[in-house]
């Protein structure tokens, strides 16, 4: 037998521990870090206002922000009143909600509702736990089916989906096409020591470590996740690159586009069930502002070949309750935002890194080390 060890779990990452809570928890956005650039004016020959005020293609002037958060997990109890307190800073604000808003179709419907009824467009790409069929849904539904049933949801509540034509940012900082998109993973990511798939899953059971996708994200129609994963590549490329090659984009996935971001993790098996190497160039192929993603519950700001990438997640309460909620839990992603010095930590992480974390992690490192080495001897005796 094998453990099935979920995101999140204490000690599944490499630092997310103990930070300081913000004295109003650090919901709402109101108190939202300033921006600078974004003077790219609306639609190509729109004009300003004479109120100064940029104008959309009706003429209407536009004002609002791009937010984006991942990982809510409304079925943990915990995060149910922090979801209940996120809020746009003006009506014209959207919102990116980047996956995992729950496993059950009436949680995740409750959520979606709660943040389009406050937000002037909401656009949802699934995680994993969305894709999940458990025995407590209402709705036994599996694969690609269940996709379709949350697709369908999502546009009887006027929610964006990686279905529908890709909206247009036309406030500050765009024109820019915003892309939410539906990729899954292909177990590419590979552990250290491991050239295949079959090898990696071989490690990971060996040491542990296994999705919980692997008994509750069934593929069907498709015989597994990693072809599914191919399909929606293709099928996603091809919408890509018929794109407006004159306009930059955001692309938004529940999954990180490129490997490194899962190199924090402490168990770096897990790097199995969170992306796919065919997207290692996309943020550059497909002329990125920003690329928007969840999964790893570690809230950071980094940078890969000058294109700014922003893990949005809020992650389970146990993780959050330790390490203390971001200033800001709605990150903002145009105009692009200001961080001042030392407002990051120094992995780019949106919490503060306190000695003792530090210490924690060290020892914990040591502890996967030892195992890891005992590991080894007892394959060679074998």
């Amino acid at each position: 037998m094998f453990a099935r060890v979920g995101l999140g779990s204490r000690g599944y990452l490499d630092w997310a521990y103990g930070v300081h809570r913000v004295p109003d928890g650090g919901r709402r956005v109101a108190d939202a870090v300033g921006a600078v650039g974004g003077d790219r004016c609306g639609p190509a020959g729109s004009a300003p206002a004479r109120d100064g005020a940029r104008r959309d293609e009706e003429g209407e002037p536009v004002t609002g922000k791009l937010w984006a958060v991942s990982d809510i997990h409304v079925g943990h109890r915990g995060n149910r009143p922090v979801t209940e307190d996120l809020y746009p800073e003006s009506p014209d604000d959207w919102l990116i909600v980047a996956g995992d808003v729950a496993e059950k179709s009436d949680d995740i419907r409750w959520a979606l509702s709660l943040l389009r009824s406050r937000f002037a467009k909401v656009i949802w790409v699934p995680g994993n736990h969305e894709l999940w069929t458990t025995a407590k849904d209402p709705v036994q539904m599996h694969g690609a089916a269940r996709y379709d049933y949350l697709v369908t949801m999502c546009r009887e509540l006027d929610v964006l989906t990686p279905e529908d034509p890709y909206p247009v940012w036309h406030g500050e900082g765009g024109p820019v096409t915003l892309v939410p998109m539906f990729l899954l993973y292909d177990y590419s990511f590979l552990p250290e020591g491991t050239a295949t798939k079959a090898e990696g899953l071989a490690l990971a059971r060996e040491r542990n470590v296994v999705a919980t996708d692997e008994f509750l994200l069934a593929p069907d129609p498709y015989v597994t996740r990693d072809v599914w994963c191919r399909v929606r590549l293709d099928e996603t490329r091809k919408r890509l690159d018929a794109l407006d090659p004159s306009l930059p984009t955001v692309l938004i996935n529940h999954f990180p586009l490129v490997r490194e971001p899962t190199r924090m993790l402490f168990y770096p098996e897990f790097s199995l069930w969170c992306g796919t190497t065919e997207t290692a160039d996309w943020h550059l192929r497909y002329r990125a502002l920003c690329a928007v993603y969840g999964h790893l519950h570690i809230p950071r700001t980094t940078y890969y070949d000058g294109v700014r990438f922003e893990e949005v997640s809020l992650g389970y309460p146990r993780e959050w309750q330790r390490r203390g909620l971001p200033d800001r839990l709605l990150r903002q992603i145009l105009p692009v935002p200001e961080y001042p010095p030392g407002s990051l930590n120094k992995w780019g992480g949106h919490f503060r890194v306190t000695p003792e974390m530090e210490a924690e992690v060290e020892k914990m490192r040591a502890a996967r080390t030892a195992q890891s080495m005992r590991a080894g001897r007892e394959g060679k005796l074998r």
